[in-house]
């Protein structure tokens, strides 16, 4: 499970790249690279890596669900989730 600092940090990548979007967007138009190195490192939106809402993990990802692959079963198994139950045949 990752740490409270991994959550923290990946909500302030998200609000980095939301703030500078309408920048990065305009000086791309403008073919300014010059200027776009000069963005911080986080306005970039390939440094937003998705993490699971519950606990933060990264890798095991579903879309779909914005959980980890781990949390997905959990929750499924407990029956918290409509509609999704494990496989058996």
């Amino acid at each position: 499970m990752s740490t409270k600092a991994w959550k923290l940090r990946y909500q302030k990548r998200k609000e980095t790249v939301a703030k500078y979007a309408e920048v990065r967007k305009r000086l791309k138009k403008e073919k300014n690279y010059l200027e776009l190195s000069m963005l911080p490192r986080d306005a970039s939106p390939t440094r937003v890596a998705n993490r699971c809402e519950l606990t933060g993990r990264r890798r095991g990802y579903y879309r779909k669900f914005r959980m980890s692959r781990l949390m997905l079963r959990q929750l499924a198994l407990e029956g918290k989730i409509p509609g999704l139950k494990k496989a058996s045949w």
